[in-house]
Formats: structure tokens, C-alpha cells, sequence
């Protein structure tokens, strides 16, 4: 089957591609490469362009009349600079996704796969958190999430579409084949700061010791990007099965356990071969002991579960980073 994936040159996006492409089926990719990478679509039918415009997305639909689903995965999604503009993103991620869905609709195309985000839960004093807990977005990035899936359950209500939304935990790893990978900075994220540190481009300080936890670091919730992609992809072949007693569902994305900092850090270790120099500091202001999301949702409406392991993304992360760099 065809499949339009909006955001299908970005990290995440593009890995979903190639997940669809390995079970038999087609991306058709929208994207404004403001982000995206215009080598992710390489061999994939794409069209450059933004998601509202209409006229474009007639096009795409007149050349491929046989486009059955969409994933949106098509956002800003810097939290920082979320606050520091929020317009934008109001604008981009939610204005512009209802201008989308509306035209979809209008087309017959009203199956919908939503690349939604864990942080619509806020801080919650939860370690395990499940899909009823309650929802308390704390950036405009959140919000712009929490709002995208309340469009969608609303057009499944007016307008008879189906959605499926997918809330992210933290998505590690680059696709197996190496196809596509991560290839934004992220200083502040724990695997890209790893990783620069073991290339001796920066000192690793593991923030927060004392948290209520197993060994007192943080805990948090990895998964391979590919697991990820995999999710989608059974999405979209199983909409009649995930929809079948309500057209909105939302599930939770993650490893169904989660992982302590300092656990991490051991697995990065085992991958590398040494032992890492840590300084052990003090929490950062707005850091929080973490949670994991249970699984029981996504294993039971899609039979999906996490494949590979932690150690895995490390090792997929690193060749990526060498890969990815030794092509700038």
C-alpha cells in the first residue's frame, strides 16, 4: 500500500520510510526539508513543500490516487525554542496540521498515524505512566502535541477518520542498515552528550544522584528507533484492528521498564570497551526523577513490543556519528 508520511526526510520520518518499505509498502514523502534531510528521500517519491499547501497536496493525491493512510510525523520540535516563540509553533505544528487533516478528509483519506510525544504527561510524580494518566503539557512543544490529538479525536467524531497516536518516550539509535540517523546537535540529551564525550569533544557530567530510584540517577524510557518505525508500520496495516472499538487511540511508546542514568552509562560503557570519566553533580534546575510508560497497550492492539536492546542504539548511534561525520 501507498502511504504519505509528512516529515519523511526528518530522523524519526525517515526511518519510518524504510520500515515501510521493508514490509512491501511505499512512502510517499512530504516534505519542506526546513529540517528534513533532502538525502533521506533519495530513491523515494518525494514532494518539497509545506503541509498546508493545498494545492500541493491535490497534487500528490492526483498522482497517487492510491494513498490509504497518512503519518504525520511533519513538526518543530525544540522545546527551548518553543518557549522563546511560540507563535511559530502554534502556527506550524497545529494551525497547519488542521489545515492538513481537513483537505485529507476531503479526499477520502481519513486513516491517520500521529507522532505524538510523551511530554503532554509533564512532570508527572509517576514512575510508570499508562495512556489514562492525566495529561499536563509544560512547553508550547507539549502543547502543540496535546492539541495536534485533540483535532484528530475530534475529525473521528465530525468526520468519520480513524487515528492512531503514537506518544514517544526517548527514541535512540539509527535505522540497522544505516540508511538515516540522527543528524541534529543535542547537547542536552544523554546519548549524544555520551558519545561526544567518548570522541573527547566534551566533559559528561552525570547530573542528579539521590532521586527515590533503584540506584539513585534518573530513570528514563529508551527505545531503538527502529522499534519505532517498526510500531508504524504495523499501524498502518492494522488500522481495522487498532480502530475496531474506537477511531482514536492513543498508546504509549517505550521499553515497558525503563533504565536508570547510571545504567545507561554501564551499557554506552560495555559498547565501547572502557570505562567512561563521570563527575557527579548536583540535579540541573527543572530536572526531574523521570518515569517509564507501560507497554500492555500497544502489545495488545498491535502486538508490538520492543526488539532491540539499548546496547543495540549505542552501538547503531556510534556507527551513525562515524558515518554521518565522516560525510560533512
Amino acid at each position: 500500500m501507498k502511504v504519505l508520511v509528512t516529515g519523511g526526510a526528518g530522523y524519526i520520518g525517515s526511518t519510518i520510510c524504510s520500515a515501510l518499505e521493508d514490509r512491501g509498502h511505499t512512502p510517499v514523502i512530504l516534505d519542506s526539508l526546513i529540517t528534513g534531510r533532502i538525502e533521506f528521500t533519495k530513491n523515494r517519491i518525494f514532494y518539497k513543500g509545506d503541509i498546508a499547501d493545498l494545492a500541493l497536496v491535490d497534487k500528490i493525491f492526483e498522482e497517487h490516487p492510491d494513498i490509504c493512510s497518512t503519518v504525520h510525523c511533519a513538526a518543530l520540535t525544540v522545546v527551548p525554542e518553543s518557549v522563546a516563540d511560540p507563535y511559530n509553533y502554534y502556527n506550524e505544528n497545529v494551525a497547519k496540521t488542521n489545515i492538513l487533516l481537513k483537505k485529507l478528509c476531503e479526499l477520502g483519506c481519513k486513516d491517520f498515524l500521529f507522532s505524538s510525544s510523551a511530554s503532554i504527561y509533564g512532570d508527572t510524580k509517576k514512575q510508570e505512566v499508562t495512556e489514562s494518566d492525566p495529561l499536563n503539557p509544560q512547553s508550547p512543544y507539549a502543547a502543540t502535541k496535546y492539541m495536534c490529538e485533540l483535532i484528530m479525536r475530534d475529525f473521528s467524531v465530525a468526520y468519520g477518520a480513524r487515528a492512531i497516536v503514537f506518544r514517544y518516550f526517548n527514541v535512540v539509535g539509527a535505522d540497522p542498515s544505516m540508511r538515516t540517523g540522527p543528524y541534529k546537535d543535542a547537547p542536552t540529551l544523554l546519548l549524544p552528550r555520551l558519545i561526544l564525550h567518548d570522541k573527547g569533544l566534551g566533559q559528561f557530567k552525570l547530573t542528579g544522584v539521590n532521586w527515590p530510584t533503584r540506584d539513585g540517577t534518573g530513570v528514563r524510557d529508551y527505545v531503538h528507533v527502529w522499534d519505532i518505525a517498526m510500531a508504524h508500520a504495523l499501524a498502518v496495516e492494522r488500522f481495522d484492528t487498532v480502530c475496531a472499538d474506537a477511531p482514536f487511540q492513543a498508546i504509549n511508546l517505550g521499553s515497558g521498564s525503563g533504565v536508570t542514568v547510571r545504567e545507561f552509562i554501564r551499557d554506552f560503557e560495555a559498547v565501547v570497551g572502557h570505562k567512561l570519566d563521570i563527575e557527579e553533580t548536583d540535579p540541573r534546575p527543572g530536572d526531574v526523577a523521570g518515569a517509564f510508560t507501560k507497554i500492555d497497550k500497544a502489545q495488545n492492539l498491535l502486538g508490538w513490543s520492543p526488539t532491540l536492546s539499548i546496547q543495540s542504539a549505542i552501538a547503531d548511534n556510534l556507527k551513525w556519528y562515524d558515518i554521518y561525520n565522516s560525510n560533512k
